[in-house]
Formats: C-alpha cells, structure tokens, sequence
C-alpha cells in the first residue's frame, strides 16, 4: 500500500515537473513576444491613419486654397467697372465652373455695406443685404476669408470664399460659393475597414461635412477631437470644447506628431481611435474616427489563433506530461521491482553458497569414515579366509554383506567425490577437456533427483569425440543447469531426456532434449534474458538460461534452442575445439 502511495506521489510530482517546466517559458516567451508584436502593430497602424490624415489634410488644404487663390487673382486683376458687370462675372464664373467641374456655384460683389451690387449665378440674389452674415462680419475685416459650412438663403450646406479689395477709396468684397458635394466628397474618401470614416468641424464643434460614424454622438462631435492644447493647457477652442470634452473618457492621453492627435475615446460600449489635424489655418479639425476592434482586426484574430494554439499545445503538454511521466513512473516501478528481486537472488545465491560449502565440508566428513569402512570390510574379507572360519555355515551370507558394504562404500566415495568436485571455487580459465567426462560426472549427480521426478536420462555420448577448449567447472554448471530444467519441464508424469554429444566441423556439439511441455513461441525469444521464467513464482529465479548463455558465448561457443509446445525442447551447445592460442599455434 505504501508503495502504490509513493509510486502514485512520483507520478503526480514528475507530472506537475513536466508542465511546469514545459509551460514556463511557453507562457513566458508567448507574453513578451505577444506584447512586442501588439505593440509594434498598433504603433504601425496608428502611423498608417496618421500618414492617411495628412495627406488627405493636404489635399484638402489644397482644394481650399486653390478656390481662395482664384477669387484673390479676380479681384486684383480687374476693375470696379469690370466686376460689376454682370455678362462680366458670368463669364469668369462659366470659366471657373469649366475647370473645376462645377464646384463654384457663382459670383457676387458686395459693398462695405453687405449689399450684393453684382451677381453671377442660378439664383436671383441681386441686392441681397449680407451685412448680418457671419461670413460678411469675418470678410469686411479680413483681406481673404473660407467661411463656416451653413444653409443660408438657399437652404442648401455651401461655404464661401472671399477677398476684399478697395476701390475709388471704399472696401468691396469679391465672393465665391462652392458647391457642398465636392468638398464633401474629398472628406468621405478617407474610409477604411467598416468604421473608419472622417469629418470636419469648426471650432464650435458644429459639423462642416456630413457625419457617416454611429461613433458621433446625435450629430454631436465628440468632445475628445477637440482637445488639442495650447501649451498652457487651455483648450484654443474656448468653453465649447472645454465643455464637450468633459464628456467623453480622454484617459489614454494624446500621441502628438507635430499638428497630428491621435487617441481613443469610449462611447456605447466600444473604445473609439481617432486621428485628428488643423484645417483652414487652425480654425477646422479633420478628424479621423474607427472603432478599436475593427482597427486592430488582424491583431484580434491573431490573438485568437495564438490563443487557439496555446490552448491546443497546452493540452499536447499536459497530456505528454501525464503518458511520459505514467510510463517513466512504471519504468522506474519495474526496476524497483527487478532490483528487489535481484536482492532476494543475491540472498539466495549466497544462502545456496553456504549450503554448498556446508554440503562440501559434509562429503569431506562423510568421506573419511567411509573410506575406514570400506577399509575395515576388505580386512574382515581376509579374515574370512584364513580356516577357522572357512568352516562356518554363514562363510557365504559374510562375503555377501561384505561385498554390499564395500560395493555400497563405493558408491558413497564416488558421490562424495563428485559433490566435492562440484562445489570447488568456479575456475574460469579455459583448457583443453574432455566434454563425456563432464557429461557423467553431471548424469552421476543428477540421477537421483531424475528417478524421484520419474525422469530416465538416456546418453548418446560419441566415443570418438575430440577436446574442447573450455572451462571445466563452469561447463559443469551449464549442463547441470539444462538437465534440472529438462527434468523441470517434464513434470510430475515422467519422461525422458536425452543427452547427446557429437563433433560438427570445428565445434563439438552437445545436445540436451526432453519430452517435456515445450516453450511457446511468443516466450523463445526472451528465455535467455536475465530474471525471466515461466516458472510459478517462487519455483525459479530466472537466471539459469541467463548464465549459460553468458558462459557459452564467454568461451567463443554459441547456444539455440529448438521447441514445440506439447513435443518437446532441445537445447544445442556448440563449443570451439581449440583454445585461442592452440588455434593462433595451428
């Protein structure tokens, strides 16, 4: 329980490792690079409107200074007499309509007194009193005047120009009126995305073209557009556009580029850019307006994607974290278990190491008395003979019981001797031997745990069989090894293992075959890695094919082995003949 719990901590840990480490400088690098880009694409999209505004203030400026400068050049090129003249003035305004496509809608002279003395024109204006007009107070006063967008007489939104000049000692004044349309039409060229739109307003902020933004507030400008300062701080558009300016949230401030504003208002929920500039010599604002979000739309959808792929690497990395940090924590859980298992084998190995070594001093033990016995048995068969007792009617019953004492000694010296010669210290050094001898040494060892598992061993032993180059002790191992798992695999029902050793070309060949229940062939491949068994737990450690596999291929030799389930397996040892330096002395 304690170890699912630390397993299951390891896991947690590893995974929150993994994300933590995985997502800090993704979100790190992700924030810096999101806030660079943001950053430099407002900038570059706010230097686009402002470039935009400009230009469209210069063609603007343009356009209205074209329309002075003309009226100027009239009323300084010609006389009093020719300007009153009305075929006069129809025929200049006739000119100036043929090359400005109609924008002057006509001409007119007026007195100091705002009374039209001369008219050029669709409407019959002639001695109109102007003296009450704006447009009239602002021209008697200035060499050259554009007025305000108004309706006046003709109900339509026109503007007029004008220049005064004196004559015979009075002040008369030369005007124009321009056609509305024209002008406006150069303000609603500055269009982009579906907000961005412009207008024009005096400075009372009253609208000199035609509003096309819902961002104007019921033909109301907004008070923002208005907030150009002075450099002490006063609005140069008076108590109006102090007024209106209250309105509206001017918190972002004002990015001036020298007679361009550029900032961003609230209004109906959405936040509102403009860019903003002088018109007329100060006395107009052109201003620019578009909503953020449809500014900035390749920048939201951006951050949308960006966003969208964030969210999808992030559950990438979460669950990465969680497969690898589960399959590392069952790795680490295997080896756990493998390096428990490799203890309790070292355990036992060195338990079965004391058992030899007490087995060994027992034989030796054994061995002593044994001999005195079988000593003892050949003198009581002398004694025999001699004649006092060569007339006793048990002679034959003694040399019987004698004779199974010394046969049985016998065989107890020849056991002794070969658990003694099985339990020396492992020699690993290679030397010429004879494999058959090894193979009845081994056979005499195993025959009687072969009778108990009802297991005969056969042997087809070639008498002619050459030397091999090998180490003795350690040979001894693997053929032990092979014929405990021969009888191992024949189970309780008895069966035969056969033992064969033959010569094929340069290597002898020893083969070990049983009857047994043969090895499937999903496992044949693994049955020589290290701890693996098919054996029930606690039956077998999983190291003996192991060890025989490292022995054999430790002396240049090779082993395979050939099953089928329900027949059978055979295991075939192939060692070289010479040693390494008889071969090099061949």
């Amino acid at each position: 329980m304690e170890s699912r719990q630390y397993y299951r901590s390891l896991t947690r840990n590893m995974i929150l490792t993994v994300i933590l480490v995985s997502f800090a400088p993704l979100i790190l690098t992700t924030l810096i690079i999101g806030y660079r880009f943001e950053t430099s694409y407002r900038e570059k999209v706010l230097a686009h409107l402002v470039e935009l505004v400009e230009k469209h203030q210069q063609n603007i400026d343009t356009f209205l200074n074209d329309k002075l400068s003309y009226v100027r050049v009239l009323a300084s090129s010609f006389s009093l007499d020719q300007l009153k003249d009305e075929a006069f003035l129809r025929h200049k305004l006739a000119v100036l309509q043929g090359a400005y496509d109609g924008v002057f809608v006509d001409l007119g002279l007026v007195n100091d007194q705002g009374v039209q003395i001369a008219y050029a024109g669709p409407l019959k204006l002639d001695h109109v009193d102007y003296s009450g007009s704006d447009w009239f107070k602002k021209a008697i006063e200035k060499p050259y005047t554009i007025s305000d967008v108004f309706l006046g007489i003709r109900r339509q939104p026109h503007f007029i120009v004008t220049a005064r000049h004196k004559w015979a000692g009075h002040e008369f004044i030369l005007r124009a009126t321009i056609e509305f349309e024209a002008f406006n039409s150069l303000v609603e060229s500055i269009r982009i995305g579906v907000t961005g739109s412009a207008f024009i307003v005096n400075s009372e902020g009253k609208f000199q073209t035609r509003p096309q933004s819902a961002s104007v507030l019921d033909g109301e400008v907004p008070a923002s557009l208005l907030a150009h300062g002075r450099q002490d701080g006063s609005s140069p558009y008076g108590a109006v556009g102090q007024a209106l300016r209250a309105v509206f949230d001017f918190s972002q401030g004002d990015l001036r580029r020298k007679d361009v504003s550029v900032g961003r208002f609230r209004h109906g929920g959405r936040d509102v850019i403009y860019v903003m500039t002088h018109l007329k010599g100060g006395e107009w604002i052109l201003a620019y307006q578009q909503d953020e979000t449809d500014a900035f739309s390749d920048l939201y959808q951006t951050r949308k994607l960006a966003i969208l792929i964030g969210f999808l690497g992030g559950l990438a990395i979460v669950f990465m974290a969680f497969a690898l940090s589960k399959r590392m924590v069952r790795y680490i859980e295997k080896a756990d278990r493998e390096k428990e298992m490799m203890n309790e084998q070292v355990i036992e190995a060195g338990k079965l190491a004391s058992v030899g070594e007490l087995a060994a001093g027992i034989a030796h033990e054994i061995n002593n008395p044994v001999a005195i016995m079988v000593e003892e048995a050949g003198w009581i068969g002398d004694l025999l003979e001699e004649e006092e007792f060569r007339e006793s009617r048990n002679l034959e019953e003694f040399k019987t019981a004698l004779q199974q004492i010394r046969t049985q000694g016998e065989r107890c010296k020849e056991i002794t001797h070969k658990l003694l010669s099985f339990a020396r210290r492992t020699d690993p050094r290679t030397r010429p031997m004879q494999l058959n001898d090894l193979i009845e040494e081994v056979v005499g060892i195993s025959e009687q745990p072969s009778r108990y598992a009802n297991v005969k061993i056969v042997k087809n032993l070639d008498p002619r069989l050459p030397e091999v180059c090998a180490s003795p002790s350690e040979i001894q191992q693997v053929i032990l090894n092979l014929i405990n798992n021969a009888i191992d695999a024949i189970g309780p029902g008895g069966g035969t293992v056969q033992i064969t050793s033959r010569q094929e070309g340069d290597k002898v060949v020893l083969d070990v075959s049983d009857t047994g229940c043969g090895i499937p062939k999903s496992v044949l491949p693994r049955i020589f890695d290290p701890f693996f068994t098919t054996k029930p737990v606690g039956k077998g450690t999983g190291l003996g094919l192991s060890i025989c596999y490292g022995i054999v291929h430790k002396m240049g030799g090779e082993i395979t082995v050939n099953s089928a389930v329900d027949l059978g397996t055979t295991f075939h040892v192939y060692l070289p003949l010479f040693c390494k330096g008889e071969e090099a002395r061949s």
